[in-house]
């Protein structure tokens, strides 16, 4: 796919330009993130006292937001000349990852969203050399969600990680739970730390499994929406390797050109 192309993709899919997510969503997180609320702060402990406008002048950079206070309502826009420099970004670290043949970890808080885009990469990484790990696999892990504590299993599911609710049965269309909580990946490389097995070179998600993993020192990458801006200060503060501007919440299938693009650019496509 030629990057003229993905453009055309990015807007007509709606992962960039005007965006399924709302203006007042976003603003309402960057005050929950100013205020260091654990909620959005996604595992990441930042090491500066991010302002409100200081996260909007950081959003307007990383992903096109607008930066006028004043604009709070109607759905926020992400710039796709950044998001394909990003997705570029993204590539070039799974070719390194492939190059060097490093372990790599996958996990997702949006399986039933981008639970293929994530498999396709583990796919193309093994067969390049890179072990997928699945360490903790189905272990419990005590997960607050606006109903209170619960308690999810840590399920893998073509190589990538997910948490499943307590006698959930998974479906094609919804296979995990949706999930922005760190302890998963905390989980998960606690085993592999434990167990003396490989530790991830690189670690490529969403929500808590990028900073999660990046706040624990680990190389991490993935998606990040406008309302996500735990990932792109993680990105300004040096413990997100890459984050990927784009809508993390459309139909599966609109994320295969986005996957073809990366695999090819990473010389991964099988």
């Amino acid at each position: 796919m030629s990057t003229a192309a993905l453009r055309a993709h990015l807007l007509t899919a709606r992962l960039a330009g005007p965006v399924a997510t709302s203006r007042e969503e976003s603003l309402r997180r960057y005050r929950l993130f100013a205020a260091r609320d654990p909620r959005v702060l996604l595992g990441l402990e930042p090491e500066y006292d991010w302002s409100f406008m200081e996260l909007l002048g950081l959003m307007g950079e990383k992903c096109g937001v607008s930066v006028d206070p004043a604009n709070v309502s109607g759905p926020d826009v992400i710039d796709p000349e950044l998001t394909i420099a990003a997705l570029d970004a993204f590539a070039d670290r799974l070719r390194a990852a492939a190059r060097d043949r490093l372990p790599v970890l996958l996990g997702t808080g949006h399986p039933h969203r981008l639970l293929g885009f994530y498999a396709a990469l583990a796919s193309a990484l093994s067969a390049a050399g890179c072990r997928v790990l699945t360490p903790a696999q189905g272990r419990c892990i005590d997960i607050t969600t606006r109903f209170g504590v619960r308690t999810h299993r840590l399920a893998y599911v073509r190589g990538v990680a997910m948490v499943r609710a307590p006698g959930a049965r998974p479906t094609r269309s919804e296979p995990g739970a949706h999930c922005h909580s760190p302890l998963p990946v905390r989980v998960a490389l606690g085993r592999a730390a434990e167990s003396g097995g490989p530790l991830p070179g690189l670690v490529i998600g969403d929500h808590g499994w990028v900073c999660g993993a990046g706040q624990l020192g680990f190389e991490a990458i993935g998606p990040g929406d406008t309302d996500d801006p735990a990932l792109f200060v993680g990105e300004a503060e040096g413990r997100v390797s890459v984050a990927v501007p784009l809508d993390d919440g459309v139909r599966s299938g609109y994320y295969r050109p986005i996957t073809r693009y990366v695999l090819n650019r990473a010389c991964l496509s099988q």
